[in-house]
């Protein structure tokens, strides 16, 4: 597989040259293949989203290269406005951002600002509001009438019908009840498994990660601690709850397990993975007694 993102020696200063200088991310290097479903964890104020905000060019390194598809984006300044078409970036509490009269004019904000005509942009919404659950009478309506959660939805909406290559979210399900999380994180999932989207979800939610993602990226004051795929990186456990993070409850209860002297893996990160695991023990265990 090519390289859909590729960060080379990225470092970013926040007020380079004056006396509050800050280094966000210092020599970060890695690269996401196409197609992939990435998950970025770390504690607050370690660079995660500084790191997401240079992937469409909000943020410009200080030093380093950002690489969108094997280009360097800002080789052409002049050209960047050609990435944030291809990466499409849903901030934290992106409802902030809805201002049409309209929901489907702001889903169609984006679309129409790539010059697309008419048709086709009518095609980009409809399957975006419908894939976000958007009903006609929604599509009609305010977006300042909506619900929080259906502001959600139309906010990601108009993200999803740009098309984008790469999709990158920080925190959508933020201040959602849990029922208002599984449906957005869910849909996001489906739409990478029906697009083949490459995907990139910030959040602080272990389990979140550990249900959705197929490798982690873990960031630790500027630099990347680990990455690897998801089930390695929950093995390292000890070293995640060293560094301030958490870890996926069921993964604390087999860490204590292994703790009272049970001959049990470390990686488990999710309940199916969890009932898996426990009933391939029993079996051992009654298999050996039978003999």
């Amino acid at each position: 597989m090519s390289a859909a993102v590729k960060i080379e020696h990225l470092s970013y200063i926040y007020s380079e040259g004056m006396p509050d200088a800050s280094v966000a991310l210092d020599d970060v290097s890695f690269e996401i293949e196409e197609g992939q479903f990435i998950g970025v964890i770390g504690s607050t104020g370690c660079g995660k989203s500084t790191l997401i905000s240079h992937f469409n060019g909000i943020n410009r390194p200080t030093k380093g290269h950002v690489c969108i598809d094997g280009e360097d984006i800002w080789a052409n300044p002049k050209d960047i406005r050609r990435f944030r078409f291809k990466v499409g970036l849903v901030f934290q509490y992106p409802e902030y951002q809805l201002f049409e009269e309209t929901v489907y004019k702001d889903i169609a904000f984006g679309p129409a600002n790539m010059g697309l005509d008419e048709q086709e942009i009518d095609r980009r919404v409809r399957r975006a509001a419908e894939f976000c659950g958007i009903t006609q009478r929604v599509l009609d309506a305010s977006p300042f009438e909506l619900s929080g959660g259906q502001k959600r939805r139309v906010a990601i909406a108009g993200v999803l019908a740009m098309e984008p290559k790469i999709l990158v979210l920080d925190e959508p399900a933020a201040g959602l009840d849990p029922e208002g999380r599984d449906t957005i994180l869910g849909q996001i999932k489906t739409w990478h498994k029906e697009t083949g989207t490459t995907t990139i979800l910030v959040s602080h939610s272990m389990e979140d990660i550990a249900k959705y993602a197929d490798k982690v990226l873990v960031l630790n004051a500027g630099h990347i601690a680990m990455y690897d795929e998801t089930a390695k990186v929950f093995a390292r456990a000890p070293e995640l709850l060293a560094l301030g993070l958490s870890v996926p409850e069921v993964t604390k209860v087999f860490l204590r397990l292994r703790e009272m002297g049970l001959d049990i893996p470390a990686d488990v990160y999710t309940i199916p993975y969890a009932v898996k695991t426990v009933l391939a023990a029993k079996a051992t265990r009654e298999g050996g007694s039978a003999c």
